[in-house]
């Protein structure tokens, strides 16, 4: 091999390290990208996905700090609306109505986007009572009270992540 070619494969090899350091130094996880959804959520603060045939745009609660504040403080909730909690890996994750205004329906889903569990109607009063799942879930959604109900979703459902 000439040493044009060396220099010039060593030269894109130093790129593509030095890409994936400035990704993995800024948060991104290189090996997400792959995926439409995880990808999806790095770019984004809003995701639409449809659940019992409804199209919901769902804010993302990425971070601990988007995760404990929640829906907390907010006014109200539209019907087509929600927040989408995503996290790192499935777990048994807890929900409470601390600082909420209205109530909600929580919806846990897991990592084959198929919902695992229901709590409707989830009021501000129950608080400091906090709602888990008995199954592990990858994602949880919260919408507005008697979404679950009026729309006929029930566990087993499959959710459908759309294209922002």
């Amino acid at each position: 091999m000439s040493d044009k070619k060396k220099m010039f494969y060593w030269l894109l090899t130093a790129l593509f390290v030095v890409g994936v350091f400035f990704l993995v130094k800024n948060g991104v996880n290189p090996a997400s990208m792959t995926s439409f959804n995880e990808g999806s959520f790095l770019q984004t603060k809003v995701q639409y996905l449809k659940i019992a045939g409804v199209t919901i745009k769902a804010d993302l609660a990425l971070s601990s700090d988007s995760q404990i504040k929640g829906l907390s403080g907010r006014k109200d909730l539209k019907s087509d609306e929600g927040m989408l909690f995503v996290f790192d890996r499935p777990g048994k994750y807890q929900f409470w109505m601390k600082g909420m205004n209205f109530p909600i329906d929580i919806i846990w889903i897991g990592e084959d986007s198929r919902v695992v569990y229901i709590k409707e109607n989830a009021s501000p009063e129950s608080y400091p009572e906090s709602f888990v799942s008995d199954k592990e879930a990858r994602y949880v959604l919260e919408v507005i009270s008697s979404f679950s109900q009026k729309n006929n979703l029930k566990v087993g459902d499959k959710i459908e992540f759309l294209p922002s």
